[in-house]
């Protein structure tokens, strides 16, 4: 899975925001602060439409400032999102400043509007520089996202109590829609370079996005003509590029700015005259919605990596345990070989006593062999056991990256449950200690099935939830159903409640046959066993059951996906 690469937010799509914001949170009264990640703070402000949150993030990666919906409650126990609640609560909101084309945003906060500043939240977005600060009226730094030290920056080393400095200035000219083609021209081709290195440092404000956007509108086209060097552009070429120049800096200066998800980058937020395409004007919500999709599709896709990793390493860890102790115990078969040659030895006329003592230890050889076979084959059943859960693993986990129906962060949840289990099989050892079981608030939200004729239909998604619902929820008249000699889900069919009828034991098997590796066959066979004749197989990991008896129903799992998309 390859997560698509994220466009940094550059000074264009910042005026956006700002623009739009401050149409939203001026004046507002700050309410709640929370810290979710290490480099993410999240703040509540009280508008009179309602509650406004503003996501601030100095994330190397993807520094950003977006709105964002209502969040879940986390990380305001943090010491930063502390100190921010302490200093600001209850105050207004009455400023919102960025000047020229420096990506610095300083928000003002007074005890009510019309009154002078006395707190000031700074935001600085660039690059691996971010910075989240707060300072007092006197400018001081109370408190700080990310301390820069003297070893870490000899330009501007800052922290907490310090006088805030500004970041330095930057490189470069400022673009102006006064400046003339011949001018603009000249100053891009002092140096034979390609067009995209002259634009980033010739002028400021010139991301890699915006670069793009002002050659062409096709990114194929785009790219060729940044590639070219600057003496090799046509002349044709230089007027069309620098009539779209002119538009960027035009809709920059006036601030007519819209969200564009077309063109030769992502998104964009401004387009020329002839464009006439719908554009969207809630521009800070809604690029705050594609930045958690986009970072937490980018999530999954590195969670998967870390599990995968770790499941291939168990893999070979068992694997390589298996044949080690098959080996051993393919030796320990010649116990006879040894007893025989001490009996042969002993059957002498006049065995000697250096041949007596051979013999002893060949006897003893033979015996010690002959006691380590049932601990062997103890050990190879143990590992193939780990073997097994750790092939239902990557089962689950295939299964959570494949499907459809589910959303981002939930898969998330259920694989960082799996980087759990994993770690915990990775640690144990062969006799495990027993281990305390998770609480039920930290496990994900089981999936549940509801039948024609109301019956509930649970699905175990990873190892502790099979035990969970085939042993720990179980009830006496439900049915545990599993597609047979095959890794997959637990599924059980509540039929403790009410009779089942055969449609809902076919609908459970079809379920379980999609939950398990032969979901691409046509036809699987499925167990369906009374959950009372389950048993748990001691010193295995969690959901590993054997039952006795049992039915075999045929299933066929493209009839499953009805039934979880009613």
């Amino acid at each position: 899975m390859k997560a698509e690469d994220l466009q940094v937010m550059d000074l264009t799509t910042l005026r956006a925001v700002l623009t739009d914001l401050r149409e939203k949170i001026l004046p507002s009264r700050f309410e709640k602060a929370q810290q979710p990640e290490s480099k993410n703070l999240q703040i509540g402000l009280r508008t009179l439409n309602g509650m406004i949150w503003l996501e601030f993030s100095w994330d190397a990666e993807v520094p950003r400032l977006v709105q964002i919906p209502p969040p879940t409650k986390t990380g305001s126990e943090s010491t930063l999102a502390k100190q921010f609640q302490y200093c600001l609560g209850q105050m207004a909101l009455v400023e919102l400043k960025q000047e020229g084309f420096e990506r610095v945003i300083e928000f003002g906060l007074a005890k009510r509007p019309g009154e002078p500043v006395q707190k000031t939240m700074v935001l600085e977005l660039m690059g691996r520089h971010s910075n989240l600060l707060l300072l007092d009226e006197e400018r001081r730094v109370i408190t700080i996202g990310r301390q820069i030290r003297t070893h870490q920056s000899r330009v501007r080393p800052i922290g907490t109590g310090d006088v805030y400095v500004p970041p330095p200035p930057l490189q470069g000219i400022q673009p102006s829609s006064k400046e003339t083609q011949l001018i603009w021209k000249q100053r891009l081709c002092l140096i034979p370079t390609n067009l995209k290195t002259a634009l980033q440092n010739t002028y400021q404000g010139i991301s890699p996005a915006i670069a793009l956007q002002i050659a062409h509108d096709k990114k194929d086209l785009a790219n060729s003509l940044l590639n070219l060097n600057v003496l090799e552009i046509s002349n044709n070429s230089w007027c069309e590029i620098y009539q779209r120049w002119c538009h960027w800096l035009q809709r920059l200066e006036e601030e007519k700015l819209s969200l564009y998800f077309d063109g030769p980058t992502s998104f964009r937020v401004w387009r020329t005259d002839k464009d006439k395409h719908s554009s969207i004007k809630d521009i800070s919500l809604t690029l705050g919605k594609y930045y958690t999709a986009k970072i937490n599709q980018k999530k999954l896709s590195k969670l998967s990596k870390v599990i995968q990793k770790r499941l291939d390493k168990l893999k070979k860890n068992e694997e390589k345990s298996i044949e080690e102790n098959e080996k051993l115990l393919h030796h320990s078969s010649k116990d006879s070989f040894f007893k025989q040659q001490a009996d042969d030895i002993l059957c002498k006329p006049y065995p000697d006593k250096s041949s007596i003592e051979e013999a002893q230890k060949l006897y003893k050889k033979s015996q010690k062999l002959r006691r380590s076979k049932s601990i062997l084959k103890e050990r190879v059943d143990y590992h193939k056991k780990r073997l097994d859960s750790i092939i239902d693993s990557e089962c689950f986990l295939e299964e959570i990256i494949t499907n459809r129906w589910e959303s981002v962060l939930e898969k998330i949840k259920l694989i960082d449950e799996l980087i759990q289990e994993a770690e915990e099989l990775l640690t144990s050892a062969i006799k495990k200690p027993p281990r305390k079981k998770r609480s039920h608030k930290e496990s994900s939200q089981l999936l549940e099935v509801k039948t024609p004729h109301g019956l509930v239909i649970q699905v175990g998604r990873n190892h502790q939830q099979n035990e969970l619902i085939s042993m720990r929820k179980a009830r006496n008249g439900d049915l545990w159903f599993h597609a047979q000699e095959c890794p997959g889900s637990h599924v059980v069919l509540k039929s403790s409640a009410a009779i089942a009828e055969d449609e809902d034991i076919q609908i459970a098997a079809d379920i379980a046959a999609l939950f398990s590796r032969a979901k691409g066959n046509k036809k699987v066979p499925v167990f369906m066993v009374p959950t009372e004749k389950l048993q748990r197989i001691p010193g295995t990991a969690s959901g590993v059951v054997r039952h006795q008896g049992g039915e075999i129903c045929w299933a066929n799992p493209s009839r499953a996906l009805k039934h979880l998309f009613p």
